[in-house]
C-alpha cells in the first residue's frame, strides 16, 4: 500500500497555489483543521518537511518543490481520467478519426484543430495524412469519421466539393529550367519530373522521365536541390517563392494546375453527433 494519497498531494497543490490553508480549505469545501491534518500526515508518513510558513503564507521547501513537481503530471492524469468517465457517462464521444490528403494546407489543418481542442478538450482527435493513390482497402479509411480527400466519394461515406488546391510548375533559380525565359515541352523533357505519388494522373501518360517522392516535403527538396523540377502545392511553396529560391516555369500553357478535395462523412454517422458537426464547420470556415 502506499504511504500517501492523492488527496493529500491534491491539497498540498491547493495550499501551494493560494498561500495558505484557510482558502485551500475553503476551495476544497473543507474545514481548515481537515486540510492541515491530511497536510500534517503526509510529511510524517514522507518525513521530509514539504511546507514552511513565510510571513502569511505557506511555501514549499526546497524537497516540497522538487517531490510536488514530480507529482504533478499523476494529478493532471487522474484529473483526466475522471473527466474522460464523465464524458463516457454523458454519451459525449472521446476519440474522433480523421483522415486528410497530404496535400491539404498544414496551416489551416493545424488551425482547425486547435480550434477543435479547445472546444472538446477530451476529445481526442486521431489524424492520418494520406496521398491520393492510397489503397482504399486501408484500415484508417474503415475507420475514419471524417476525410478530406481528392476522391468525391469514398467506400465508407459520401462528401462535397471542398477547396481546390493549386498547384504551380517551378524549378529552382538556379536550375536551367528557372533561368529559361520561356520554356517548352521539349525543354522539360530534358529534365526528371519530380511527382508526389500519383497527385496528378495525368503524368503518368508521358514517357518522360520521372521520380517518385511519398511525401510532399521531400518532393518541395528535390526541386529545392535541382534534381529536377515540378507541380507543387503553391500554398506549402509559397515562402520559396517570394523569396525567389523556386521560381514559376514560363510555360506557354499548362504551368498552374488544381486539384480538388472532397470532405466526406462516414455512412454510418447519422445523425451527426456534436462533435463530428463541429468539425465539419471547422473545416466549410
Amino acid at each position: 500500500m502506499h504511504k500517501t494519497t492523492l488527496e493529500q498531494w491534491t491539497l498540498l497543490q491547493k495550499v501551494v497555489e493560494l498561500g495558505s490553508f484557510a482558502k485551500a480549505a475553503d476551495e476544497t469545501h473543507r474545514s481548515q483543521s481537515s486540510v492541515s491534518y491530511n497536510l500534517a500526515l503526509l510529511q510524517e508518513r514522507l518525513g521530509v518537511a514539504l511546507l514552511v510558513q513565510e510571513g502569511r503564507r505557506a511555501v514549499l521547501t526546497p524537497a516540497g518543490e522538487l517531490l510536488l513537481n514530480q507529482v504533478k503530471p499523476l494529478l493532471k492524469a487522474f484529473d483526466w481520467v475522471e473527466t474522460r468517465a464523465a464524458t463516457l457517462r454523458n454519451g459525449m464521444r472521446t476519440r474522433l478519426d480523421l483522415v486528410v490528403d497530404n496535400i491539404f494546407p498544414r496551416a489551416r489543418l493545424f488551425a482547425i484543430l486547435r480550434q477543435f481542442q479547445q472546444r472538446y478538450p477530451q476529445t481526442q482527435v486521431r489524424l492520418t495524412e494520406v496521398l491520393e493513390n492510397a489503397s482504399n482497402e486501408l484500415p484508417v479509411y474503415a475507420q475514419a469519421d471524417v476525410m478530406v480527400l481528392t476522391r468525391r466519394q469514398d467506400t465508407t461515406g459520401r462528401g462535397e466539393w471542398l477547396m481546390n488546391i493549386d498547384f504551380v510548375a517551378v524549378a529552382h533559380r538556379d536550375h536551367p529550367l528557372g533561368a529559361a525565359q520561356q520554356v517548352s515541352e521539349e525543354m522539360l523533357a530534358e529534365w526528371p519530373l519530380i511527382r508526389i505519388a500519383e497527385s496528378d494522373a495525368r503524368q503518368n501518360q508521358s514517357a518522360q522521365e520521372s521520380w517518385t517522392f511519398s511525401t510532399i516535403d521531400a518532393a518541395i527538396e528535390a526541386v529545392q536541390y535541382q534534381v529536377g523540377y515540378g507541380w507543387l502545392p503553391e500554398e506549402r511553396i509559397q515562402p520559396l517563392l517570394t523569396n525567389g529560391v523556386l521560381k514559376v516555369l514560363p510555360l506557354s500553357h499548362g504551368a498552374r494546375r488544381a486539384t480538388p478535395l472532397h470532405l466526406i462523412v462516414k455512412k454510418d454517422l447519422a445523425p451527426l453527433d456534436e462533435q463530428v458537426e463541429m468539425l465539419l464547420q471547422l473545416f466549410k470556415a
